[in-house]
């Protein structure tokens, strides 16, 4: 097993890590919409939908995969009223449609209104 890290993605804020390669698979943690760079929260589920696809992008680069690779996602949002948004910047990125399961949660850290994790083959 190998830890995934990057100095692209926003580090862990708890006792997990960015993601792991297993046996050629590799395993996001949920990505909220943190600007690694800034540390910053966009606004906006636009915006934090675009910034948590590019979190996963850069933990899947670090693997040496990519969007293309990924087989399944897990979505969650804090407003479902949300889902036609997310839906419309996710499809940019996830192009080759990997099973999906989307549900609606209470809150997520640090307020933000998204969060993605991805498992995909190296």
């Amino acid at each position: 097993m190998n830890v995934l890290e990057t100095k692209n993605a926003p580090g862990a804020i708890g006792p997990y890590s960015q993601g792991y390669e297993v046996n050629g698979l590799v395993f996001t943690s949920g990505q909220i919409p943190v600007d690694p760079a800034s540390g910053e929260v966009p606004f906006g589920i636009t915006a934090q939908t675009k910034q948590s696809c590019e979190n996963v992008g850069a933990i899947l680069a670090a693997a040496g995969t990519g969007f293309d690779r990924v087989f399944k996602t897990t979505c969650f949002l804090s407003d479902m009223s949300d889902f036609a948004a997310f839906n419309e910047v996710y499809a940019q990125y996830f192009t080759s449609k990997p099973a999906r399961s989307c549900v609606a949660v209470r809150a997520l850290p640090k307020g933000v209104l998204c969060e993605i994790e991805a498992a995909a083959v190296k």
